[in-house]
């Protein structure tokens, strides 16, 4: 009789308990998550392709061979991918809205760790630019080579390449970075390369930079990533020099005054749309489209692992729109509501709600206040869900605004359907259907995806020799890549060796080939053994051959310096001329920008330093807000009209009369290290 009396009891504890330990792990998924979880929740953009660029996604089965695909601009990319530059192609990169990459023809770059703690990349072939704009405290940038890894300590322009003869050539055009190998490590600073003669660090070389190589590089590198505002000034080096920050987006863009930073993408903004302040949701931007235009109707799904489902907009805005943030309809016209500036926003791979009916499927924005599931899949394709909340919604707001919910066939769907075939929904159609926040909770993308290996992107493959070449070779970091919970053996599958922790307090000996009156940071951290290297016999009569040899060197560069400055004069004062050269001038600039970096390992020439900045110059007031570039006309239809009772208040550019933030602060939103910070 007791345990019949008991028991009820007992079953209303362990209810209690049960309904408890669920609430709290809801709890802890939505606060608490882990680092591994953070990385699910970060991904770069493929900001620009041109040429043959392809990307691949390394999944947990070690014997499949990399799955090759066509890249795209707005293409996202996340730890685990490879993306490859083939012949006469480029792409740049944006792992967040102030670091970028470029990289070159026949060039190879791993993502191996990507997080707010840590940007880790493998170059195995070819070379790169890095624009590395903010660092925040602790933030580790990294690039793997074969011979060592390379840390950017300090935001900068780093040039980074592969030679033919497999020597790595590290380059710091501005910013402080830790050169890491098997046989030491040491820094190099604005203005030196360091040439790895071998994975051992038998042989490495010091030298200054060439100044006309310099600027050929930079002067590159801000034509490519800067079409519409790039003057052509940087193609002297010492004007880079002097004032490297001058194209720093965080400065001359008002989208990083109202969204956070860390974004990919913002810096397209102002110049396809405009911010205004809108009641209800604060600062929102609005693109400069065409009447009847609704967002996530202009591009294509791919399939992304581990992400599933993923919207690639068409549009060449089309990324931090998409990814980030919510759309809200206001009067006649959508706005992109971002989360505050001061956040740190994390990627998703379509922030829509899905509407599944017999032979069709329909999408719609998530409106603010719309829930959404964080998630991945595993190799299985099955939901780790990252956050509790209802993945059946049976009202999301924009389901009632004319024109936001898309439809198309299933089969048009998974192919990547075009844009003409799209129509609008018919109510009755999807009548008593609900709206679900996991797309592959409906059967046919589910069963689309688990029997096509390439999900909604067609597959291409690399040349077997290139395959191979990547495969094969190895690559060097100074700590191990995060681990990813839905990739096992991430290290050893991409081929990734660790420096020994022994060998990373030791020195570099380094063969010092800068005229003797420059120092490195190798000789001011007090290391004997580089000028050990130099001294050999005669120590006296040896640095006295070696000065006076320097300064013919410098006598002849000098002379050259002149002749060179008086024919790139008109360049430099003349920008507009030089933007409107022609596609052959053009090819022939990018050739030699290509044989500037071929010709880096053997050059021997040794340039004296940049001529020391004047300090009673007239510095600009970095504070204020730069002149903003002149955006393109507005298309037919597409202006802003009435919106009713003032619901939006535009913005002025000179003056934020309504209430906006100031101009960008210095230093990136944080107390990290950046551009910003003069």
């Amino acid at each position: 009789m007791r345990e019949i009396k008991v028991w009820p009891h007992l079953t209303i504890i362990a209810v209690i308990c049960a309904v408890a330990a669920g609430v709290g792990v809801g709890l802890w998924m939505k606060g608490n998550r882990t680092a591994s979880d953070e990385s699910v929740l970060t991904a770069g953009r493929i900001q620009r392709v041109d040429g043959d660029v392809s990307v691949s996604a390394l999944t947990n089965n070690a014997s499949e061979q990399l799955q090759w695909s066509d890249a795209a601009a707005n293409t996202p990319f996340s730890a685990g991918d490879r993306i490859y530059t083939n012949d006469n192609s480029q792409a740049s990169l944006a792992f967040s809205g102030r670091n970028f990459a470029r990289l070159q023809p026949n060039t190879s770059l791993d993502v191996l760790s990507m997080d707010r703690r840590r940007t880790q990349l493998a170059l195995r072939d070819g070379s790169a630019m890095f624009d590395v704009g903010y660092l925040e405290p602790g933030q580790v940038f990294e690039v793997g080579t074969p011979y060592g890894a390379v840390d950017f300590n300090e935001p900068g322009l780093y040039d980074v390449g592969i030679g033919d003869n497999g020597n790595v050539i590290v380059s710091a055009l501005s910013g402080l970075a830790q050169v890491v190998g098997l046989g030491g490590t040491g820094q190099i600073s604005k203005g030196e390369m360091l040439t790895l003669l071998g994975q051992t660090a038998a042989e490495i070389a010091l030298s200054r930079i060439n100044g006309r190589d310099a600027g050929y590089l930079v002067d590159d590198y801000y034509s490519y990533q800067y079409p519409q505002s790039y003057d052509g000034r940087y193609s002297d080096y010492n004007t880079y020099v002097n004032d490297p920050y001058y194209f720093d987006p965080y400065r001359r863009n008002i989208s990083y005054q109202y969204a956070s930073p860390s974004i990919p993408g913002l810096n397209d903004l102002d110049y396809y749309g405009d911010w205004q302040n809108v009641n209800g949701y604060g600062y929102a931007w609005t693109p400069r489209v065409s009447s009847g235009w609704s967002p996530y109707q202009q591009g294509y799904w791919t399939n992304d692992y581990p992400y599933g489902p993923t919207w690639v907009s068409s549009e060449p805005w089309g990324y931090a729109p998409y990814h980030y943030g919510r759309w809200a309809s206001v009067g006649d016209r959508w706005y992109w509501v971002p989360d505050g500036v001061n956040t740190t926003p994390t990627y998703s791979p379509a922030l829509v709600g899905f509407i599944p009916n017999q032979n069709e499927i329909g999408w719609v924005p998530l409106a603010p206040g719309d829930p959404y599931v964080a998630r991945y899949y595993d190799d299985g394709w099955n939901p780790h869900y990252l956050s509790r909340q209802d993945l059946y919604q049976q009202h999301l707001v924009n389901l009632g605004v004319p024109g936001a919910v898309a439809v198309l066939p299933f089969d048009d769907f998974v192919r990547g359907y075009d844009d003409h075939r799209i129509r609008r929904w018919d109510r009755r159609d999807f009548d008593g259907t609900r709206a679900v926040l996991d797309p592959l909770l409906m059967t046919p993308l589910r069963n689309a995806v688990i029997h096509s290996a390439w999900g909604f992107r067609g597959k291409k493959d690399l040349p077997p020799g290139i395959a191979k070449k990547l495969h094969d070779r190895q690559v060097i970091v100074s700590s191990a890549p995060s681990d990813l919970p839905f990739r096992r053996d991430f290290a050893r599958q991409f081929g990734v060796s660790t420096v020994p922790d022994r060998v990373k307090g030791q020195r570099f000996k380094v063969k010092d080939q800068r005229p003797d009156e420059q120092t490195s940071q190798f000789v001011r951290e007090g290391d004997r053994d580089v000028r050990e290297v130099n001294s050999s016999g005669n120590h006296d009569r040896s640095n006295k051959s070696t000065k006076h040899e320097s300064k013919q060197i410098e006598r002849q560069q000098r002379s050259e310096a002149r002749q060179v400055g008086r024919v790139e004069g008109d360049r430099v004062s003349a920008p507009a001329i030089d933007r409107g050269r022609g596609r052959g001038a053009e090819q022939k600039q990018k050739h030699q920008v290509q044989d500037v970096r071929k010709a880096q390992p053997e050059m021997r020439r040794i340039d004296p330093s940049p001529a020391r900045p004047n300090k009673h110059q007239e510095r600009p007031n970095m504070s204020a807000q730069p002149v903003r570039q002149s955006a393109p006309a507005r298309q037919q239809g597409g202006g802003h009209g009435e919106h009713g009772q003032g619901a939006v208040k535009s913005e002025k550019q000179a003056g934020h009369k309504n209430g906006g933030p100031p101009a960008a602060a210095q230093g990136g939103g944080g107390k990290g290290k950046g551009k910003g910070k003069g």
